[in-house]
């Protein structure tokens, strides 16, 4: 059995993302794995601390925006994913280019889930790990 239980592409989740946030900021899913999603981030104004560092709360922006489409993902129908709980250490500055976040499930279980959604640096460096906890609503 397939980990994903919706079909869908990188087309049509990048599409999702027009209108709100997660385009708002640049965030491309990039890779739709067999058990992860991938996606990237623009270190740049929109995204970065007065200093020129990343923000530390627009990591936490990827990786929950990672986690709760991972975490839709993994549903079925009309059921939808919110975000319960999220932490983050933020290991190493990022001050250009791209970071990129892979995102892998902890728990997927029929009514929460946790996720692991990790943050590289354009050297592949980890920046920052985070986790998140999601609650499975019906709607």
């Amino acid at each position: 059995m397939a980990f994903w239980k919706r079909d869908t592409t990188l087309e049509a989740l990048n599409h999702a993302s027009q209108g709100c946030m997660v385009g708002h900021i640049g965030i491309e899913f990039t890779l739709l794995g067999d058990d992860h999603l991938e996606a990237t981030m623009p270190v740049d104004s929109r995204t970065t601390q007065p200093f020129g560092l990343l923000h530390g709360g627009a990591s936490v922006v990827l990786a929950e925006s990672m986690g709760s489409m991972a975490g839709y993902l993994c549903t079925r129908g009309e059921q939808q994913v919110v975000g319960v709980e999220i932490n983050a250490n933020h290991l190493r500055a990022a001050t250009q280019g791209y970071v990129k976040g892979v995102c892998r499930a902890l728990h997927v279980g029929r009514r929460n889930q946790v996720w692991q959604i990790e943050i590289f640096d354009s050297q592949e460096k980890l920046c920052c790990i985070s986790r998140l906890t999601t609650m499975v609503i019906d709607i």
